[in-house]
This record gives C-alpha cells, sequence and structure tokens, in this order.
C-alpha cells in the first residue's frame, strides 16, 4: 500500500511540475503577442534620414517620399477580435506588405506564428524565437517546416522588431534569404510612434 501511494504522490509531483512547464511555454507566446498588441498598435511614420542608422533600406525610390514625413509609413491594428495583428508596411507604396501575427490557438497561446505577404510574392511562414526575444526585441525565424523557408527561392527569411526610446522607436529588420544563404541586403527600417 505504501509503495502504491508513493507511486501515486511521485506521479503527481511529474504531472504537475509538466502542467507548470507548459504553462510557461504558454505564457511566453502569449506576453509577447500581447505586448505587440498593447505597444505597437497605430500608426508609426519613417524616421528622419539621420535615424536610418545601419541601413539604406529608406533611399529606395519608391518610398524615400515617407522618410520624415507624417504619413502613416508602418501601421499595426489588431482584428478578429484580439486573435490576429496585422502589419501593414509601407502603405500606399509599391513595397507594400502585410504580415499577420498570430497564435496557433487564441485560447490556448502555445506558439506565436506570423505569415508575411512580401512585394517579392511569396508568404513566408514564421514562428517566434523565445530564445532571442527580449522585452524590446521580437525575432521571428522562419518555419523550417515550410517549403519557402527550406528553398532556394529569395524570401524574408528573418523578421526583427526593436524596440527604444520607451516604445517610441521601432527598428524592423527584414533579413533576406536567397539559395539558402543570407542575402547582404536587406530592408530594414526606422520608424516613429505618431
Amino acid at each position: 500500500m505504501k509503495k502504491l501511494l508513493l507511486t501515486f504522490f511521485i506521479f503527481g509531483i511529474l504531472y504537475t511540475s509538466n502542467l507548470v512547464a507548459n504553462d510557461d511555454e504558454e505564457t511566453k507566446a502569449s506576453l509577447v503577442y500581447d505586448q505587440m498588441i498593447e505597444i505597437l498598435d497605430g500608426e508609426w511614420s519613417l524616421s528622419v534620414e539621420s535615424r536610418q542608422v545601419g541601413t539604406s533600406s529608406y533611399k529606395n525610390p519608391a518610398i524615400s517620399f515617407l522618410v520624415g514625413s507624417d504619413a502613416p509609413a508602418i501601421s499595426y491594428k489588431s482584428i478578429g477580435k484580439g486573435a490576429t495583428l496585422q502589419e501593414d508596411l509601407l502603405p500606399n507604396t509599391k513595397k507594400q506588405m502585410v504580415t499577420m501575427y498570430f497564435c496557433n490557438a487564441f485560447y490556448d497561446c502555445t506558439q506565436l506564428r506570423a505569415t508575411h505577404y512580401c512585394a517579392k510574392q511569396n508568404n513566408p511562414e514564421f514562428i517566434l524565437n523565445e530564445k532571442e526575444t527580449t522585452t524590446n526585441k521580437i525575432v521571428f525565424d522562419c518555419n523550417m517546416k515550410t517549403p519557402l523557408c527550406n528553398s532556394d527561392e529569395d524570401h524574408v527569411h528573418k523578421i526583427i522588431h526593436e524596440l527604444s526610446n520607451n516604445n517610441t522607436h521601432l527598428k524592423s529588420s527584414y533579413l533576406g534569404w536567397t539559395n539558402q544563404m543570407p542575402n547582404k541586403k536587406n530592408s530594414i527600417y526606422h520608424f516613429d510612434k505618431k
């Protein structure tokens, strides 16, 4: 009888610790998603040239008119009663793109995902990189379980959003791959909250 009770006790501890571990994983994805909705929501303008540090993407003729203007250059809005966060990048330009961020299951968010609808006319899928994501840096890696991420086709392979200045400045990097190698030139933009 003592062995049976001890077995049930040990099983109970293992089962409970497994539930706690699963809750921690769910919490990370949920917290990041909630943070994105809360902080990113609204319109952002393309920062002035002096703040476009480490990039020349803003010089593209299709978007250079946005630099330092009050026009929205990226915007975020929650849609589907909070089930998805829509990112509209470079709206009303030839380089306009949309990324949809969502949890794999709204009420049981164990994995934060994204689909990027690109000007390269493809749509890579992403998964939150929980190890590289911090309070001020959100990192998404191409989902290597999908054909595009494993292909030689030019596509965005990593998305990084970095927040600074009390969450009023956003650096967004869309890092590409071609022939399964990182591109030398990438789309990197600095934005300021409107």
